[in-house]
């Protein structure tokens, strides 16, 4: 008899909720389960057994006995507290070690800190050697050097989240960098809509004609060319910082990033899903914070599809419609090579829009935040203030909602020659921080100029010299931009537009790029 490997020493439980507690054991023997004062026992039944715990108020130094005949386990050092799940790729992988201020951070942390992480292992497949490196993984306290590795949104999250509410947080860490929304989801999730198969379709295509151990052999021979590529270019950097991509390349060769896919890549539909997710799931948790999109910029149209299944699958799995989903819209990013596509906004309006549609949704808005030409911001303290925020608001209902969101968009109309916009989250008006660039006009044609805007409270008036009778309206419609409009609140003005055009018939009067 076990528990899964996500239950150790040092693990925070679920405050105020039923705590689930499973894992697997011979068929037919008993498992009870002591915490708090509270026991519950279940009968492994195929394998598998799980007992629920009543809720329980926060606590600290609690210990929980698990039985079985003569086997007993034994977890000490428990926090009955708050848990959040991090999930998303590498912007929420991002290590707080590498943070602007990290290092300063890290310094400062005590296991009195109230924050503790639980790291789910990345792993690619299900093989002979994955039960044995997911019994590594255990709960850790926060100190300098077991928190390096730590989500840095995650911990800024936590940090302020244990300091507002009085108790200690515990993040699961279940994140893996470039990996798109599709690999977090079940199959039967892509298969029920038809934009949504079109992953499985790319997956299937690829892998065409190739039996599993040669695309295992394959991808085994791209990483090992990677990672000796990964040093080279690494080598030059610490060298050169300011070395160009192209000029790079030309001297430790190509990267051959993403690598071949098949079984064991980590961006495969439903991968990720199957390794990582439901590993942890259903350990009893507050809600999810979900940093992601940047590599479903491929399908910006379906993004939000995907977006609100995937919701809709963890709240299944977990068997909670209830759990808390506190979403980061895409920062400003644009790589200096490429033009401005005008995805990455289709990607923050499709974030938007699931905020405004999901009951239990926060959106953490970062308009401000990113950085041309590095798709890694360095400093992540804002993203997770933001988030904090929104779950003081949305989730602890401990402050209004004017003061946790960010200024948003919520009708537009035209006026004679003029367009006004009307806005939640400003009633108290607008600062700028610079000219107020980035709104646009545009007439019935769909060519959109740059617009003049006059601010008042929860209200921007918009005009343009080029468009005498305004049709459509928008602000920071572009993948990157400084914008400078923020709310009295501090939050910066959410991206928005008014018209539908597709992205294939998008028309301005100057430079896009």
């Amino acid at each position: 008899m076990r528990t899964a490997a996500i239950f150790s020493d040092r693990m925070v439980l679920q405050r105020e909720k039923p705590i689930r507690v499973w894992g697997d054991g011979k068929d037919g023997r008993t498992v009870t389960v002591t915490f708090c004062g509270q026991s519950a026992s279940d009968t492994v039944r195929d394998g598998k057994w799980c007992v629920t715990l009543p809720p329980m108020p926060a606590a600290e130094h609690q210990t929980m006995t698990i039985r079985s005949g003569a086997v007993e386990i034994v977890y000490r050092e428990i926090a009955v507290g708050e848990v959040w799940l991090c999930g998303g790729q590498s912007n929420m992988e991002y290590e707080i070690k590498d943070e602007r201020n990290g290092q300063a951070l890290l310094d400062s942390l005590t296991p009195e800190c109230g924050v503790r992480f639980y790291y789910t292992p990345k792993q690619r497949m299900i093989d002979d050697a994955f039960d044995r490196t997911e019994r590594q993984a255990v709960w850790n306290e926060a100190t300098p050097e077991a928190a390096r590795s730590w989500s840095a949104v995650g911990l800024y999250f936590a940090l302020e989240l244990s300091q507002k509410l009085g108790v200690t947080v515990g993040l699961i860490g279940c994140n893996w960098g470039g990996t798109s929304a599709s690999a977090w989801v079940s199959r039967d999730v892509l298969e029920s809509d038809a934009a949504l198969s079109a992953y499985l379709s790319d997956y299937d295509e690829k892998v065409a004609g190739k039996t599993d151990a040669e695309l295992i052999e394959a991808y085994d021979a791209y990483m090992a060319y990677q990672d000796q590529w990964w040093a080279a270019y690494s080598a030059l950097l610490a060298e050169h910082p300011d070395t160009p991509w192209d000029a790079a390349l030309k001297i430790v060769g190509e990267s051959k990033y993403p690598g071949p896919m098949g079984p064991k890549h980590e961006n495969r539909p439903c991968g990720l899903y199957e390794t990582m997710l439901r590993r942890v799931c259903p350990y009893t948790l507050r809600g999810f914070l979900f940093y992601q999109g940047e590599s479903d910029d491929h399908r910006p149209e379906t993004y939000e599809t995907l977006l609100t299944a995937l919701i809709g699958c963890w709240r299944r799995d977990w068997d909670d419609s209830t759990l808390a989903f506190l979403n980061v819209q895409l920062p400003m990013y644009r790589a200096a090579y490429d033009p401005d596509y005008k995805h990455w906004c289709r990607i923050r309006e499709a974030q938007a829009n699931v905020y405004r549609k999901l009951r239990g949704t926060g959106l953490a808005v970062l308009a401000d935040c990113g950085e041309f030409d590095n798709i890694h911001p360095k400093e992540k303290a804002a993203a997770g203030h933001r988030l904090a925020l929104q779950a003081l608001c949305e989730v602890y209902h401990k402050m209004p909602r004017a003061k946790a969101s960010a200024p948003m968009f919520v009708s537009g109309y035209p006026a004679g020659s003029s367009f006004v916009i009307r806005t939640e989250n400003a009633a108290d008006g607008f600062r700028l921080t610079g000219d107020a660039a980035g709104f646009e006009l545009a007439g019935a044609d769909g060519v959109f100029y740059p617009a003049d805007a006059a601010f008042a409270p929860d209200c921007i008036t918009l005009t343009a010299k080029a468009v005498a009778a305004p049709r459509y309206a928008r602000y920071a419609w572009t993948n990157y931009m400084e914008v400078s409009v923020y709310g009295m609140n501090g939050l910066p003005l959410m991206p928005f537009r008014t018209d539908h055009i597709p992205l294939s018939e998008e028309k301005c009067a100057y430079s896009c790029t």
